[in-house]
């Protein structure tokens, strides 16, 4: 009896998500978003507002039918995957400035990809979490990888050369010998029929440079995904709390993006932060696993203490700077 009504509330919280994520989305791009515009600051500080309210809250909910500790998983996990993601904008801004995307499809594009973030997450998560739930060694390999992550972070001078000659990457190169692009954009559709250039007469789909846009951001994220969801399961393997975490910190974070896209190179020390929480993560898995377990209401406060530690300093070292100055070369 008392499995049955476990698994009926379970049940019942995948529901509620998979309720309210949707519903944020189609308010998004559907009733709030109808029309393509250039996102100025203050929509998209109210946008990104609106989808950090909705992710505390749902962390209340979190602890209201899984209590204390998963809740404060939640939370640490919801920081560590928003704070990680920091450099996907970079890596986001990169892309629109490739592909010549405007402002006002921009947005467009980071709404429907959510929905390829949603599907991935929710594939890799419920398999990281199976393996580690399975063979319970395999998490003090993701916390040596966090471990190595950290310090390999703290040594790197420049995340340039992850983005440079965008075009020439084999993925893009890939799927333009496959696929047939148009060279210029349609509004914001992402394929528009033409005719066949091969076949006289006849029409084709051409998918636009939207689409390809919408594809590398969308295996840009994978790519990121190695990184963070092991450092999410080294905070906890619930998958609920793992997986609705993610979700919403990435929410959150791409609707932040048209506020920070021209101040992101000034968080010159959100690298060594990340790098110091990354190692803090990866040892406290060691620690819980030889030691003594660190609880995760101290977890959450040393997370937040680094992090914003190094916002605020990074903040405070590039007062000067203009906001449109290239990285320095420490970055």
């Amino acid at each position: 009896m008392i499995d049955q009504l476990s698994l009926s509330q379970e049940l019942v919280m995948w529901g509620v998500f998979f309720l309210v994520v949707p519903a944020l989305m189609i308010a998004d791009l559907f009733i709030f978003n109808k029309k393509d515009h250039v996102i100025g600051l203050e929509e998209s500080l109210k946008m990104s507002g609106w989808y950090v309210g909705f992710g505390l809250l749902f962390g209340l909910y979190v602890w209201w039918n899984m209590g204390d500790d998963h809740a404060l998983d939640y939370y640490t996990a919801f920081v560590i995957e928003k704070s990680l993601s920091l450099d996907n904008l970079f890596v986001i801004t990169v892309i629109f400035t490739t592909f010549s995307i405007p402002k006002e499809y921009q947005h467009r594009v980071l709404v429907w990809g959510i929905i390829g973030v949603i599907v991935m997450r929710g594939i890799m998560i419920g398999a990281g979490a199976a393996i580690v739930h399975q063979f319970h060694e395999v998490l003090l390999l993701f916390a040596a990888i966090l471990i190595f992550t950290g310090i390999k972070m703290l040594m790197m001078k420049s995340h340039d050369e992850e983005v440079d000659n965008l075009e020439n990457k084999g993925y893009v190169k890939f799927l333009k010998k496959h696929i047939n692009f148009t060279t210029e954009l349609h509004g914001h559709d992402f394929w528009v029929k033409k005719p066949l250039p091969e076949k006289p007469g006849k029409m084709g789909w051409f998918a636009t440079p939207l689409f390809l846009a919408l594809v590398v951001v969308e295996l840009t994220d994978l790519m990121f995904a190695f990184d963070s969801i092991p450092a999410v399961l080294a905070i906890t393997t619930e998958p609920y709390v793992v997986y609705t975490s993610n979700i919403f910190a990435i929410l959150g974070l791409r609707a932040l993006f048209f506020a920070v896209e021209n101040i992101i190179n000034r968080f010159i020390l959100m690298k060594y932060a990340l790098s110091i929480v990354l190692i803090f993560i990866g040892g406290k898995v060691f620690i819980n696993e030889f030691f003594f377990h660190i609880s995760p209401a101290i977890s959450l406060a040393i997370t937040l203490f680094v992090l914003l530690g190094g916002m605020v300093f990074s903040i405070l070292i590039t007062s000067n700077r203009p906001e449109n100055q290239p990285p320095s070369e420490d970055r």
